[in-house]
């Protein structure tokens, strides 16, 4: 048996192990500091172990009965302390989820267009706040009124860091201190446990819930409007339905009551759909069960927020557009300063809105969440079979490809009920558990993110890029020539 302080003597100092080979190569890349610092790391973390009584330290090995230091593989450990150290965290990673907006993986994939249109305003100087035709300062948001005037119908926009910033500016600015009317039903909890009671008291409005859950009706808005009452709101429940026994009063209606009481109407939409059925065709039968901005502009809203990055299949962005004189109170909260959108995301919504305004009947196959919510189920079966042969390739007797029918998700909180008919890739082995292939494919060079049924790890070629078919077939391969490992 190997004592504690025999293994202990056995660890080299820094000094020797940076004179290992596989560090030294790294010294043309990274600085000598580094290495050093994570070399000391991996060391004080192996000592560690040691004297906590681990049976098996890591990079020792047995022989002849006596525990050996394996410098090579310590040298490797601190190799890879080294690159996890340097590297950026945030990777990219292929989606074969079947879920079109995840929030977990970065929402929207943005268009062609709006990626050049980041490359351009990073790599460079921008007309990010000044006027070229009159050489002066001017205001980030402005170069996306005019397309959001056009799109939505409405007098005057603003743009902030995310929608939960554009309800708490609009929140702080036309209800300070004062009530805000709301259904009970419409109550929304958010990504991340932000719930509307929540951002409504932190932009220092008071809450008055009117209805019941399922039910809320135009009198209970009438009946709780009093001096104090400064503000009509509507939450859309983009991310849950109530259904069966319910009823909610309209847009149109709540717009009435609040002109007849002189009070500003907002209506929240969250998801922002800014095309209808008659523009943004849905295979197989589908409806779009989304109200459009346009709609609701229309239906006497005085302000309407939404997001970017969901159905409007842009950057994160929160984005008010209404009347004139409530956006420039808006504008001009000092909030909106902190509220800010950054020129990277600025630069890609105002690409991709250049879409819609630029094909008004085709900006769907430019812009990628919207093709993938509307690829129909033809198309799909024809990318699938073509995944099915490319890893029936690569994969030994011990694994079963084949294809199957499933649902794809909006996701994002978006079209909770609407499940899109898809066509499934499936994948299972009599050697590897389902479980052991999704997380060879989640810790691949390119991470693969699945989903599991019945012991089968599903791919879903909806909400995969036509970039993305390498790195999944590689990660399979790799995963199973490691299956015995």
């Amino acid at each position: 048996m190997t004592t504690n302080a025999e293994l202990l003597r056995q660890l080299p100092s820094v000094e020797k192990l940076l004179n290992r080979p596989e560090l030294t190569d790294l010294a043309s890349d990274v600085e000598r500091s580094v290495i050093s610092r994570c070399a000391a790391e991996v060391l004080d973390q192996l000592r560690g172990s040691i004297l906590s009584g681990q049976d098996n330290p890591r990079c020792f090995a047995e022989t002849e009965g006596k525990l050996r230091l394996d410098l090579n593989a310590l040298a490797d450990d601190v190799a890879r302390k080294v690159h996890a150290t340097v590297s950026c965290g945030m990777r990219r990673v292929v989606n074969a989820t079947g879920v079109i907006i995840h929030t977990n993986l970065g929402r929207s994939v943005l268009p062609k267009e709006a990626i050049e249109a980041v490359v351009t305003a990073a790599s460079g100087y921008s007309n990010l706040e000044y006027e070229l035709g009159q050489g002066m300062r001017s205001k980030r948001w402005k170069h996306v009124v005019e397309p959001l005037q056009a799109l939505s119908g409405a007098e005057d926009a603003l743009v902030v860091n995310n929608n939960a910033a554009a309800v708490l500016l609009c929140l702080n600015t036309l209800a300070p201190g004062r009530e805000v009317i709301v259904s009970r039903g419409e109550l929304v909890e958010i990504g991340g446990s932000f719930r509307m009671p929540d951002v409504m008291s932190a932009s220092g409005a008071v809450l008055r819930e009117v209805g019941s859950t399922n039910k809320t009706k135009l009198a209970d808005y009438e009946r709780a409007i009093t001096d104090d009452t400064a503000l009509i709101l509507k939450v859309h429940t983009s991310n849950y339905r109530i259904v069966g026994f319910t009823e909610d009063v309209p847009v149109q209606q709540l717009s009435v009551l609040s002109k007849r009481y002189n009070l500003p109407f907002m209506v929240d939409l969250g998801s922002g759909l800014l095309a209808g059925e008659q523009s943004l065709a849905m295979p197989d039968g589908l409806r779009i069960d989304e109200p459009v901005v346009r709609d609701v502009v229309t239906a006497g809203a005085d302000v309407v927020t939404f997001s970017a990055d969901k159905l409007l299949g842009a950057s994160q962005a929160g984005i008010i557009v209404g009347r004139s004189d409530y956006v420039e109170r808006a504008a001009a909260n000092q909030l909106a300063r902190a509220l800010r959108i950054d020129k990277l995301s600025l630069a890609a919504l105002d690409a991709t809105l250049g879409l819609y305004v630029r094909w008004p009947t085709r900006f769907a196959e430019f812009i990628p969440t919207l093709s993938m919510l509307t690829a129909s189920v033809n198309e799909l079966s024809v990318r699938a079979e073509e995944i099915r042969a490319s890893l029936q390739n690569v994969l030994g007797s011990d694994f079963e490809v084949g294809v199957e029918p499933g649902y794809s998700k909006a996701g994002g909180g978006s079209m909770p009920l609407l499940e899109l008919p898809t066509v499934l890739v499936s994948v299972s082995s009599s050697k590897m558990s389902a479980d052991a292939i999704e997380r060879a494919l989640r810790l691949a060079e390119v991470p693969v993110i699945t989903r599991i049924a019945e012991q089968k790890v599903l791919i879903d070629p909806r909400t995969l890029l036509e970039d993305d078919i390498e790195p999944l077939v590689d990660a399979f391969r790799v995963a199973a020539a490691n299956e015995d490992r």
